[in-house]
């Protein structure tokens, strides 16, 4: 071994002595191998393909890949890491948000309150849970009535368990089944345009009870078992004018304690009461369409009571000669019940003999329905005329059934119309009487029909209609009606709302003889409760929802308890307000549902006219 570089100078050993003399050798060969080679290069220009590999040394080794078994996959392990690195970055971006997001304390935005028609809506619905007669639920809501007229018709030997239920009336406690029924039909009907709000404000299921609360109790009025009926019982309780003997109006007790006399009245004749409860059963039926037993009960109990209305030799009205119902609620006719009940019938059953009816010439004619005289262009308990032809304008709006019935259709639209010009226009008199008694049952009513007909023109896309020269926009008729509502809420001279418990000034002293007498476990006798009927005092019990008699022509109004005229409620003015709050509010949405009213009517194939009279020379 040498100790020393020979040329001169240190020899550096790269590899220490791990190195052997072999290695050495053949590096220092390698060293000079390429100082030759690259000599020749400068000089000659040209190298071979091993003397440029030696030039450029051995190639390096590529790196080769690592992989990791998974078990089901195999991949590299760089692709890994890297996937690991994108997901960690994902829950940072993503799930890390979120986390944070849920423990931030929530503030869920308020619900934006409901308008004042739907708010003044759920006290309405109220007043007719406070003039409930019979054996109360208990869920019933209001805490100063109970249980009352449990032995109303026990003497009567052909209904089991007697008259038991129903409403009473007004601020008296008689069941008058004329305008029961007719308050029923009201709700049903409104029930039946607007079920999509009443689901919405939550109302749906009581608006339903109530109306079960009244068509139950008219099914036991009647044999509704039978086919043909002999009989229907109009009344429960009553009393006659200024009389002086222990009844409904002589003397002030509660209701639950009622210790009187409370007479049946049978009417053997009744076309428009019957009429009107074949009305309020048919009506109700498309209520119930989804209890299919109750429904069909409801719709053969209709058919039956309208044939009874029918029936030709039982065609003298139902109040006539009887002093327990004339002076209160006397009838003046039966042609437009036949005219409504028979279009209640027609879309509970389909059944084209009832349309044919509703559109036969004779029935309007001994109406009166084409005269326009101001007493029959308002809807009332007591005519039904307005509202009968606007359901059977529906009938042409939405189904246009044409030939038979088109000519008679036409003339209800074209009357519909001009009632509806003359309402929005103000130019008639919302009292039936022509007097200077308030009556605001009658300006709900026509708000409502004037409400329900704009409806029926928006849904179909129809802006309004001409009358004589006049274009009357559908519009108009939704100022009026709210103008009208506006007005008994509390937008009026004596900035008083007609409406109980609605806002702070409304009437204190309501005509009611539950409402007026303390609740206080007391019994007060049949003119022991004269005191409270004279007290000047406000009412203990608030009857909330209750809409009164109202203000006179000169927006003049009397909070007296003993002037029934003013400050008396009923249920045929609520059922008014109700169906008048529901088409109005905008809480459930807008519009009319266009097709359930329809739903047990056929489809429609238009019978050709009869072809024309020979030709003559």
């Amino acid at each position: 071994m040498y100790a020393s570089n020979p040329w001169g100078g240190p020899m550096e050993i790269a590899n220490g002595g791990d190195t052997t003399e072999d290695e050495r050798s053949r590096n220092l060969t390698t060293e000079w191998d390429r100082a030759s080679v690259m000599h020749q290069y400068q000089h000659h220009g040209a190298l071979d393909e091993t003397q440029q590999s030696w030039l450029l040394g051995p190639p390096e080794e590529k790196k080769k890949n690592k992989y990791v078994d998974l078990g089901c996959v195999v991949c590299s392990r760089k692709l890994l890491k890297w996937t690991m690195w994108l997901f960690a970055l994902a829950l940072l971006v993503i799930v890390l948000p979120v986390v944070i997001a849920k423990t931030i304390p929530k503030h869920k935005p308020h619900e934006p309150p409901p308008d004042e028609y739907t708010a003044v809506l759920h006290k309405a619905l109220m007043f007719f849970n406070a003039q409930k007669s019979g054996r109360l639920p208990s869920n019933n809501g209001i805490s100063w009535r109970g249980n009352s007229g449990l032995q109303d018709g026990s003497a009567l030997t052909d209904v089991k368990g007697g008259l038991v239920g129903g409403y009473y009336d007004s601020g008296e406690n008689v069941k008058y089944h004329f305008p029961m029924s007719f308050a029923m039909t009201m709700l049903s009907w409104s029930v039946i345009e607007y079920e999509a709000k009443y689901r919405a404000i939550g109302e749906y299921d009581h608006v339903r009870d109530l109306i079960k609360w009244g068509t139950d109790y008219l099914l036991l009025t009647f044999n509704n078992t039978a086919t043909k009926l002999d009989k229907i019982y109009s009344q429960v309780g009553g009393g006659l004018v200024n009389g002086t003997t222990p009844d409904d109006y002589y003397c002030w007790e509660r209701p639950e304690d009622m210790d009187y006399a409370r007479p049946v009245q049978t009417t053997r004749s009744g076309p428009e009461l019957a009429g009107e409860m074949a009305a309020a059963f048919a009506a109700a039926s498309i209520v119930f369409r989804d209890d299919i037993a109750y429904s069909t009960k409801l719709v053969k109990g209709a058919a039956t009571v309208f044939a009874f209305a029918r029936d030709f030799g039982k065609r003298t009205t139902y109040s006539k000669g009887n002093p327990y119902i004339e002076y209160y609620y006397n009838s003046t006719g039966y042609y437009d019940e036949y005219m409504w009940g028979s279009a209640w019938l027609y879309y509970a059953t389909g059944n084209t003999s009832y349309i044919s009816l509703a559109t036969n010439p004779g029935i309007p004619k001994n109406a009166k329905a084409f005269l326009m005289t101001p007493k029959l262009s308002v809807l009332s308990w007591d005519n039904k005329l307005p509202a009968a032809m606007l359901l059977l304008t529906r009938l042409r709006i939405f189904l246009n059934p044409g030939y038979p019935y088109e000519d008679m259709l036409q003339m209800y639209q074209n009357v519909t119309g001009l009632t509806m010009f003359i309402l929005s226009a103000g130019l008639i008199e919302l009292n039936v009487n022509g007097q200077a008694n308030p009556d605001l049952q009658y300006v709900v009513n026509a708000a409502f029909l004037a409400s329900l007909y704009a409806d029926y023109l928006n849904a179909s896309a129809i802006p309004g209609w001409n009358c004589g020269p006049t274009f009357v926009a559908t519009d108009a008729l939704r100022q009026f009606a709210t103008a009208q509502i506006d007005y008994i809420l509390g937008s009026n001279p004596l900035n008083m709302s007609y409406v109980v418990g609605n806002g702070k000034n409304y009437p204190k002293r309501v005509h009611h003889r539950a409402a007026s007498i303390p609740h206080d476990k007391n019994k007060y006798s049949c003119t022991g409760g004269w005191k409270w009927r004279d007290s000047a005092n406000p009412n203990p019990n608030t009857i909330t929802g209750a809409m009164v008699g109202g203000p006179d022509h000169s927006d003049k109004f009397k909070d007296l308890r003993n002037n029934y005229t003013y400050s008396e409620p009923t249920m045929a003015g609520n059922a008014g307000l109700v169906a008048a709050l529901v088409s109005l509010t905008s809480s459930g949405g807008y519009g009319i549902d266009k097709n359930t009213i329809f739903s047990a009517v056929p489809p429609l194939y238009p019978v050709s006219p009869p072809p024309p009279p020979p030709w003559r020379p």
